[in-house]
């Protein structure tokens, strides 16, 4: 049986595995930590990674146990005006054939895990940290920290923004920081007043330079907490503490709802975000990246998680085929993807400039978004949403 070595095992790495498997290939999960787990809090699946999922055999598992949103709901974060709601509802759901859903990660990363475990093709091996690769013409190898080496047909890398693999493939140095510090929090959905309790809604508040984003996460019973700054941050930092008085002076500009509920937070901690600047070319002869290792990409368009997904799809499919075809293979998978996650990775960077806006210009984009109807804002997102095949090209042999 044709054997591929995955390196990391994150939401990526675990569906690229599943969708080898399928295809009748054998398949190694290399992780560096010292079990397979997942950290952070909530994410978004629009129809789009829903309908990856279900390719992947886990669509319902992932119904079951996310909450349906029936909204994106757009507030002015300082006058708390109700700008414009994007809704999800049978309109968005008979277009782009899915609902859209939030979950817990690791309740995700769960049923990927689990899938994996039951599936005799795959061997999942964490505490295996690789720091590069070899390759010929007929084989590739990864090299292990403890100095052993593991050779297979192909190599994927899906181990993430800070990849080795990406390091020696594509030796673009270390991520972009984007100057932007996101605070995170995750509270009690009974401890949010009644009338903030926006139980199917993902809710942006946007201000002058900043903005805040919650929604429900665990069945509903928590509500997830995401306010970024925009204050220029140039250190990488992740996962820090902070205190309820930092997040409330680094967001004092926004009104009172938003801040009632941002005082509620506890265990705030912070992220600078990292991104990089897409590239064409993340082949090498037998070895590829996936997901962030490929296309790291800001969170704004909520579409990271998706887009590993949409990868795993794609790359499964053309893998059935021989291991002789493995490298001109992986330059199609490269070739139909690049432009879609380049696109996704810019309009994420972009984003902020919708809801960062103050005085005068936020009033003008206030009346710009609040004039356009449900089917305009469908159409916005249509092609990322919309998508079923996540390729520029159809007819896979």
């Amino acid at each position: 049986m044709p054997k591929i070595i995955i390196v990391g095992g994150g939401i990526g790495g675990l569906a690229m595995a599943l969708s080898a498997a399928a295809r009748g290939h054998g398949v190694v999960v290399l992780e560096r930590a010292a079990r397979f787990a997942e950290i952070g809090a909530g994410i978004q699946l629009a129809a789009n990674g829903i309908a990856a999922l279900d390719r992947l055999g886990l669509g319902e598992e992932v119904r079951r146990i996310a909450v349906r949103m029936a909204e994106l709901r757009f507030m002015d974060g300082v006058t708390e005006e109700h700008v414009t709601s994007l809704t999800l509802t049978e309109e968005y759901r008979r277009r782009f054939g899915n609902p859209y859903v939030v979950v817990h990660r690791a309740e995700l990363h769960a049923l990927l895990l689990e899938a994996c475990q039951r599936s005799p093709a795959i061997d999942l091996r964490a505490g295996s940290t690789v720091t590069g690769y070899e390759q010929d013409v007929r084989s590739a190898t990864v090299l292990l920290e403890d100095g052993a080496r593991m050779t297979g047909d192909a190599v994927i890398g899906a181990d993430g923004i800070h990849s080795a693999i990406r390091r020696q493939l594509v030796g673009d140095g270390a991520p972009r920081v984007s100057g932007i510090t996101v605070y995170r929090a995750i509270i009690p959905m009974e401890r949010v007043p009644e009338r903030l309790r926006w139980n199917t809604s993902v809710t942006w508040w946007a201000g002058p330079g900043c903005h805040f984003v919650h929604y429900p996460i665990g069945g509903g019973t928590y509500l997830n907490l995401a306010a970024s700054s925009d204050n220029g941050a140039t250190e990488a930092l992740a996962g820090v503490p902070v205190t309820r008085e930092d997040v409330r002076r680094e967001f004092a500009v926004l009104g009172d709802a938003p801040h009632e509920l941002l005082e509620l937070g506890d265990g705030w901690k912070t992220w600078v975000l990292i991104d990089r600047d897409p590239v064409r070319d993340w082949t090498d002869g037998r070895v590829t990246l996936l997901g962030d290792a490929a296309h790291p990409m800001l969170h704004y368009a909520a579409q990271g998680a998706c887009q590993a997904l949409e990868d795993a799809v794609v790359l499964g499919d053309l893998l059935l085929c021989g291991v002789d075809e493995f490298p001109q293979r992986f330059e199609k998978y490269n070739a139909e993807r690049c432009e879609r996650t380049a696109r996704i990775t810019l309009l994420a960077r972009e984003s902020t400039k919708l809801w960062h806006p103050a005085g005068e210009e936020a009033v003008a984009r206030n009346v710009m978004l609040s004039s356009l109807s449900t089917t305009q804002l469908h159409d916005f997102v249509a092609w990322m949403h919309g998508a079923r095949h996540f390729r520029e090209a159809e007819g896979i042999p």
